[in-house]
């Protein structure tokens, strides 16, 4: 509904339904309105709609005549598209029968062409076949001219680069070539290596080669020393020109493996030239170590592995001084001590695989195997710089049955060492007893023989080749040190009676030793490689849930923590047996004490001097006895937790059964105090130093009954207001916190000062 406003009547129109339309009444209630001087403006307007509406008309023709044409530009636009399309329609069609039609008349010569373009490609082939034939036959002819003129570095130069056409012809499927040259090479290579080896032994011959003296009696065997450097000049012709065929030689030779079960790592063939080198030593190996031979005996393979050492370290000199300078200048990036040790060593190899199946099943000698090769594999790495990328003795030892059968021995003779360690005399006695710098601890001997125990079985396991196998071994001693915490706790048991006794303070010592070396070890290298290497294996097993994981893989654990846990609840549990049984003594010497007449002691200014209360003697001497007791026999961390134990109970008793239980009056208040402060305190002044601080329920007890009498109402009022008033919770108003924190008492709560208040007797009478 719309409005029309009339003088100062609203007359209501209808839009849909008023012959004004409703914009046109709008227009000129907003142009004229009730006044009738505004019917003056009636011209202006009508001129300005005229002129309006004349512009509106304009437009509307110019449209309307503007859009027509451009309809009928788009429809010829449109109709030409569509003949241009039909044009090229057309002239697609023409294009591809003409092209169907050359096809078809292409097609026999394009079968002919086909058949000779295929004769042209096996003309090829047949012509590149002729000439990799003519090219081995040429490199073949030119050997054998090198070689009738006694050229030799030049005949193996050239059989060097035949051997890399054989590579390079690898991926030929061209058989019979390939047999070709692989037989040209062959039959080079074998004249080539039968006459430079000849030559080549000769001058080792003259070298005295091999060295079986030590370096220092070693004289390079030269009758005429002046002859040496020719010696030396043929020696490096030769090592050069052998190493020529090292090519070739791996193409033909197939270096001797082992089985695929020890895991060996992959390793290139030794050198040619080092080959020759040590075949005099090979043959005396094989001749002594295997066989019937008397020194080939399963009880001692410490003779062959003693050898090898032996045969490594009279040669180390020789080799770095005259063959690695050969290597070098030929470009050879191989150490030759360690390839002449790496051969060695698969010799051992060899060695190792053939006689441990044969002692595996006698305890006795395999746990000697192990500990020899052990040694072995110590002194290789340490003074001879063997590398841990090479096949090792380990691996060997790692094979699945062998290991196993270590697994097994290893356990056997741990579990025997632990008996005798516990049951002999010494089991209890610190070793370091009588040196107080090193006894810090008070280990006993068989806890400590236990870590070197298993600091030896680290020791033999951490250079196995595989983490899996680390982690078995892990989990070997895992369960060493539960079994010994076990046998630890029986016998902790049988001790239970005597708690303060020598041999159960020293079981104590031992659960803590062990759990302390645990955590050293946690943060050790090596185990937190371990740590890593079983988080993997759970992570792929689901044998732990997330948080486990998470805890692993963030260092919040370590892979000891089970043992640690285990450990520590234990030494918790015999230090509370401990405490209560120390607590129990002090409660019986004491009893006393509690009945002391608190109520009517004379006051301080009626004695000359204070002294401690007789009844309190027992007490005090029971527990001075029992720390100097405990202080010798347990280590320092031990004896710390133990007083500061005792301390918190000894205060509590005091506390609730000597002064909440009695009343005080002025002299009762300040002997309590004298015996507190005096004596009890001081006890423990050794060990810290400020002792009070650990007995805080008796410290701040004695300052509100030894308060003055001012001071005592004072602190009475401000209590009383604090608890009618509700606002010793307020912190805007802490009257009632601050007035005892002015006094030193922070502990007690103020219905515990207030409770302490009313057990004073020495109240003036005010009437109430």
């Amino acid at each position: 509904m719309a409005a029309i406003k009339v003088g100062r009547q609203l007359v209501a129109r209808d839009p849909d339904h008023c012959d004004i339309p409703y914009y046109v009444s709008e227009f000129v209630e907003r142009e004229i309105g009730n006044d009738r001087n505004s019917l003056t403006k009636l011209g202006m307007l009508i001129a300005e709609l005229s002129e309006n509406k004349r512009q509106l008309e304009e437009q509307v023709l110019t449209v309307s005549s503007e859009v027509p044409k451009r309809i009928q530009n788009a429809l010829k636009n449109a109709e030409d598209s569509n003949k241009t399309l039909s044009q090229l329609l057309e002239e697609e069609t023409l294009l591809s029968e003409s092209i169907d039609n050359h096809l078809l008349k292409a097609q026999p010569w394009m079968e002919a062409l086909g058949v000779l373009i295929s004769q042209i490609e096996e003309m090829e082939r047949h012509l590149a076949y002729l000439k990799w034939i003519s090219r081995i036959e040429e490199l073949s002819d030119n050997i054998q001219q090198y070689l009738m003129t006694n050229n030799v570095p030049e005949a193996a130069t050239t059989l060097a680069s035949m051997a890399e056409l054989d590579i390079k012809l690898q991926e030929s499927s061209c058989s019979h070539l390939l047999s070709f040259v692989r037989s040209t090479v062959q039959f080079w290579h074998k004249i080539l290596k039968d006459k430079l080896s000849s030559d080549f032994e000769e001058i080792l011959t003259q070298l005295h080669w091999p060295f079986i003296g030590p370096p220092q009696s070693q004289v390079f065997g030269l009758a005429a020393p002046g002859s040496a450097p020719d010696v030396y000049n043929n020696l490096e012709t030769l090592f050069s020109q052998l190493l020529k065929l090292q090519t070739s030689d791996e193409l033909i030779t197939k270096p001797k493996q082992l089985p695929e079960k020890y895991s060996l790592p992959s390793s290139p063939s030794i050198i040619l030239p080092m080959q020759i080198m040590l075949n005099p030593l090979q043959k005396r190996f094989r001749y002594h170590f295997t066989g019937n031979r008397q020194t080939n005996v399963l009880s001692k393979p410490e003779w062959y592995l003693t050898q090898v050492l032996m045969w490594i370290g009279n040669h180390t000199k020789f080799l770095d001084e005259k063959i690695q300078p050969i290597l070098d200048k030929a470009g050879y990036s191989v150490n030759a001590r360690l390839e002449f040790s790496r051969a060695l060593v698969m010799l051992i190899l060899e060695k190792l695989a053939t006689d441990i199946p044969c002692l595996l099943y006698d305890d006795n000698l395999l746990c000697h195997l192990v500990d020899e090769v052990l040694l072995f594999e110590r002194e290789l790495y340490t003074v001879h710089g063997y590398l841990s990328t090479f096949p090792s003795c380990m691996h060997i030892l790692s094979e699945e049955t062998c290991f196993q059968r270590w697994l097994t021995v290893e356990r056997k003779f741990a579990l025997q060492k632990m008996d005798s360690m516990l049951s002999s005399e010494t089991a209890w006695i610190s070793q370091y007893k009588d040196i107080s710098d090193v006894d810090e601890m008070k280990v006993p001997g068989c806890a400590e023989t236990f870590m070197t125990l298993l600091f030896v079985i680290t020791d033999r396991y951490k250079n196995l080749p595989t983490a899996s196998r680390k982690l078995q071994f892990l989990e070997l001693q895992k369960d060493l040190v539960d079994d010994f915490r076990i046998r630890l706790t029986q016998v902790m048991k049988e001790e239970t009676r005597a708690s303060l006794g020598f041999r159960y303070c020293a079981i104590l010592n031992a659960v803590n030793y062990i759990a302390t070396v645990l955590s050293d070890w946690a943060d050790n290298v090596f185990f937190l490689q371990l740590q890593q290497a079983a988080l993997e294996v759970c992570a792929d097993s689901n044998a732990l849930s997330k948080l486990q994981l998470g805890q692993l893989a963030s260092m919040e654990s370590s892979v000891f923590d089970d043992m640690i846990n285990l450990l520590e609840r234990l030494k918790h549990d015999m230090l509370t047996r401990q405490v209560d049984h120390v607590f129990r003594e002090v409660k019986d010497a004491a009893r006393l004490y509690r009945k002391e007449r608190w109520l009517s002691l004379p006051s301080q200014a009626e004695q000359a001097v204070m002294s401690l209360s007789s009844t309190a003697c027992p007490m005090l001497l029971t527990l001075r006895d029992r720390l100097l007791q405990l202080e010798q026999q347990l280590c320092h961390s031990l004896f710390k937790i133990f007083w500061q134990m005792l301390v918190e109970k000894v205060d509590m008793f005091i506390y609730q059964e000597i002064i909440l239980a009695n009343y005080f009056n002025e002299g009762g208040a300040a002997q309590l105090q004298f015996d507190m402060s005096r004596n009890l305190f001081p006890l423990f002044s050794h060990y810290c130093k400020r002792p009070e601080n650990y007995f805080k329920h008796i410290k701040e007890a004695c300052i509100i009954l030894n308060l003055n009498i001012g001071s005592a109402l004072l602190l009475k009022d401000v209590l009383e207001s604090a608890s009618e008033n509700g606002t010793i919770l307020n912190p805007n108003q802490p009257s009632a916190t601050a007035a005892l924190n002015e006094l030193g008492v922070y502990k007690l709560a103020q219905q515990d000062v207030e409770i302490l208040l009313n057990l004073k007797t020495n109240w003036p009478n005010t009437g109430k």
